[in-house]
């Protein structure tokens, strides 16, 4: 099993002409993923790396049966593409586009919840489910099929942290990026809630940074919702204060999103908390042995 896709998914690529989303279609098709569509308008009847594209979201879905989405277009279209594509009752709805605008975050996340469906993103990196199914940019060759879920708001941080835990010998059932904007879709507690509900994950892999309160929130929820050991790693630990760090949403504004206020809310939570990345392996292997 895993979590949000699987060997079903059958993944519509819009802005599948551009450099982006033809380099990465790719990639897709040859970790196995099953890429049905491209959608780019005007560019209908074209093929990329043999996956037909068509003008309209609505026309793909209907000609190939994609039930998911993963978006290359630039920000300023973001918002309509994503809306297409929502209104097409695609799920998820993965946004790899960095800078789109927060109020367009605002509508498009409204539209999908109205729609009771899942947003992944934006500004995030994708998710990849070893073995069965990836719908995003990560390097697919660091992955192995495991027991390990992994939530990050970091794409590097969880590549780096995978591929820890592959080296250990230990694999992941799905590796999620939710995006490091400060408003994303798909948050730290969805993630969990799917996780723990998951037959496939033994253990859950929390990856944080500073700015906002998703960690904290998180913390909180865990103590009352997840019965399966956690460990967390929370990044910026000697970030200046009111200088963002990578991500819109990875800024300490005063006396919040510091990475100690994080840290300590996840212990006092009970969740053991990494000193470095290539510590989470041993912790891993230390608290699941002990269950």
């Amino acid at each position: 099993m895993a979590v949000i896709i699987n060997e079903k998914t059958r993944i519509l690529v819009q802005g599948i002409t551009g450099n982006q989303g033809r380099f990465h279609t790719k990639s897709m098709l040859k970790s196995g993923s099953k890429v049905v569509a491209g959608v780019t308008p005007g560019k209908g009847g074209m093929e990329v790396e043999g996956v037909p594209v068509f003008d309209t979201v609505e026309e793909a879905v209907s000609r190939t049966g994609a039930n998911a989405a993963i978006l290359f277009v630039p920000a300023p279209y973001a918002k309509d593409a994503a809306f297409e594509n929502i209104e097409a009752g695609l799920n998820p709805v993965v946004i790899i586009t960095e800078h789109v605008p927060v109020h367009d975050t605002l509508e498009i996340l409204a539209f999908a919840s109205a729609k009771n469906l899942l947003v992944i993103g934006p500004n995030c990196p994708g998710l990849i489910s070893p073995g069965k199914c990836k719908m995003g940019i990560m390097p697919t060759h660091i992955f192995r099929e495991g027991d390990v879920g992994i939530v990050s708001r970091s794409g590097t941080l969880t590549y780096e942290i995978a591929y820890q835990i592959t080296r250990s010998g230990l694999g992941q059932s799905t590796c999620i990026g939710m995006g490091g904007d400060p408003l994303v879709g798909l948050t730290y507690i969805d993630a969990l809630r799917l996780f723990e509900a998951d037959d496939q994950t033994r253990a859950i892999v929390l990856i944080g940074e500073i700015g906002g309160a998703m960690e904290e929130e998180a913390a909180s929820f865990i103590i009352e919702n997840i019965r399966k050991p956690v460990v967390a790693y929370i990044a910026g630990r000697t970030a200046p204060p009111e200088k963002r760090m990578g991500h819109a949403g990875a800024i300490v504004s005063g006396s919040s999103g510091t990475a100690e206020g994080k840290i300590r809310a996840l212990r006092e939570a009970g969740i053991p908390v990494a000193e470095l990345p290539f510590k989470i392996p041993e912790i891993l292997k230390e608290i699941v042995s002990e269950k």
